[in-house]
């Protein structure tokens, strides 16, 4: 059967399942709120009961976001919370922290160096590796702009 591209796309949008985008949009607003309001009640009771400095208080709660986030990946909730809630799992710590430990935990039975050590950071790497980039680049040109400004 020869179709054209726009006969077959035609064809093809005809039958793909239409995605509930309002019940989506909803779940992804809800769950991601509830990860940030969690953060938020972390830092206050660091901050509030703990007598954590503010920066400490911080850093500490990105840490408990990270390891409550690769914890509940590893036990697979995280994994049916994300096609719960679709991109409000992705906030940007505990997706950060799933993207790293979902292909760590999937190469395990490859060794702890060739599967763990290797494929850690096929998810994250490139992530980071662009991040590293353009933020060096913008610090590059920030540098030459404060410098050129400087002269005049």
């Amino acid at each position: 059967m020869n179709m054209s591209k726009e006969t077959y796309k035609k064809y093809a949008d005809a039958r793909a399942p239409k995605s509930p985008l309002g019940k989506d949009c909803l779940h992804a607003f809800l769950v991601g709120g509830l990860i940030c309001c969690l953060g938020q009640g972390l830092n206050d009771v660091y901050t509030k009961l703990c007598g954590l400095p503010k920066e400490d208080a911080g850093t500490l709660t990105a840490a408990t976001l990270v390891l409550v986030a690769a914890i509940l990946t590893g036990l697979g909730v995280f994994d049916r919370l994300a096609k719960f809630a679709g991109a409000g799992t992705l906030v940007p710590i505990t997706g950060f922290a799933n993207a790293v430990a979902s292909p760590a935990i999937d190469a395990k039975s490859e060794g702890l160096i060739l599967g763990v050590g290797a494929k850690i950071f096929s998810v994250a790497g490139p992530v980071l590796l662009y991040g590293t980039l353009a933020g060096s680049l913008y610090g590059v040109v920030y540098w030459v702009v404060t410098r050129v400004q400087g002269m005049s």
